[in-house]
């Protein structure tokens, strides 16, 4: 028979590679919000779904229990063997713990294959990730934080230094968004609920480090919210400003935002700026959009907007920030590696 298991026993195993996590919503339901890592082998998809929820309101409780064996009979040997093929054990949950994940994990018992059930499913994670950063919020996060203009390789510089195990919490890469006006071109957009899962996760790993290292964000991270006891910490941080030469920048971000495959959809988000800068330059930067003169029009971009953007937006420090001036991002990155406290 398979085993019921709470939220912190199942994140534990899967946190020492024991275990991997299976949601067996629809995919929509996936899509929404899930346990960061998990796999999806939905036991109804959407259509399915839908159909079996109105049955339930419109006809009786019995009907939708009936069509939904009738559905999932049909599926289960495929289901099975898609279980078979993950290695690991399985630790399976749906919203509540309710139909979906026990009927799975019963079949997959009686068919010799160890499962875990999540208690309470997904809803009582998300439960669990609020209590947590509501946990986190009462404790101080003394901070390093990077700063600097558009193109100085801040998001380059935090992912080298948490590969090296340093104290790092990405934030844009937790929001699945770059933080400008081209921040979702490219990446996978997260919403609110997936970023505080990713959020409270990330920060138990850090949660007896002295000290994090953020990037400088706005209170909004595309559509994603930081919560006050971050941005408290980015406030209150020791600021790291790194200073790049313009050219280096330009590079940069061609080489970040990959327009030779998102040219579309990064001249449609220049548009959505256009009228906010001066209009003969930016009928010459859209001209070199087109014609696929990208570096150029990064430099243009750079000079009349993004820089004076974050001039006016740059706010005052709490005590003269640590500046690194630096020709390269690589020696950017070692001369931060310098000014933070050694690991360990």
């Amino acid at each position: 028979m398979f085993q019921d298991i709470s939220v912190e026993d199942l994140l534990i195993r899967r946190k020492n590679g024991d275990l991997v996590t299976v949601d067996v919503r629809s995919p929509s339901e996936f899509r929404d919000g899930t346990i960061p890592g998990s796999i999806n082998i939905p036991f109804f998809n959407d259509e399915e779904r839908a159909e079996i929820g109105t049955l339930y309101t419109r006809v009786s409780v019995q009907a939708a229990k009936d069509r939904g064996l009738e559905i999932a009979s049909a599926k289960l040997p495929a289901l099975v063997k898609e279980f078979q093929s993950i290695g690991r054990e399985k630790g399976v949950f749906c919203w509540r713990g309710g139909m979906r994940s026990r009927t799975v994990s019963t079949v997959l018992s009686l068919m010799g294959i160890r499962v875990y059930r999540l208690e309470g499913g997904y809803r009582d994670y998300r439960r669990w990730t609020t209590a947590r950063l509501e946990h986190m919020a009462q404790r101080p996060w003394p901070s390093y934080v990077l700063q600097g203009n558009t193109g100085t390789g801040k998001t380059a510089i935090l992912q080298a230094l948490q590969a090296e195990g340093y104290p790092v919490a990405d934030l844009e890469g937790m929001a699945g968004h770059r933080g400008s006006i081209f921040g979702g071109v490219g990446v996978l957009p997260h919403n609110q609920k997936t970023f505080d899962a990713y959020l409270a996760e990330r920060l138990g790993t850090l949660e007896h480090s002295p000290w994090i290292l953020l990037e400088a964000e706005s209170r909004k991270v595309g559509k994603i919210t930081l919560p006050e006891f971050i941005m408290h910490s980015k406030e209150e941080g020791r600021t790291i400003l790194l200073e790049l030469p313009l050219e280096v920048r330009a590079k940069h971000i061609v080489a970040d935002y990959q327009p030779e495959l998102y040219g579309e959809a990064l001249l449609a988000a220049y548009r959505f700026i256009k009228e906010r800068i001066h209009t003969p330059i930016a009928k010459e930067i859209e001209s070199k959009l087109l014609s696929g003169a990208y570096e150029e029009a990064v430099l243009l971009l750079l000079e009349y907007y993004y820089d004076p953007l974050y001039a006016h937006s740059e706010g005052v420090y709490k005590e003269a920030p640590m500046v690194v001036k630096a020709a390269t991002i690589e020696e950017a990155l070692d001369r931060v590696r310098e000014l933070l406290p050694p690991l360990g």
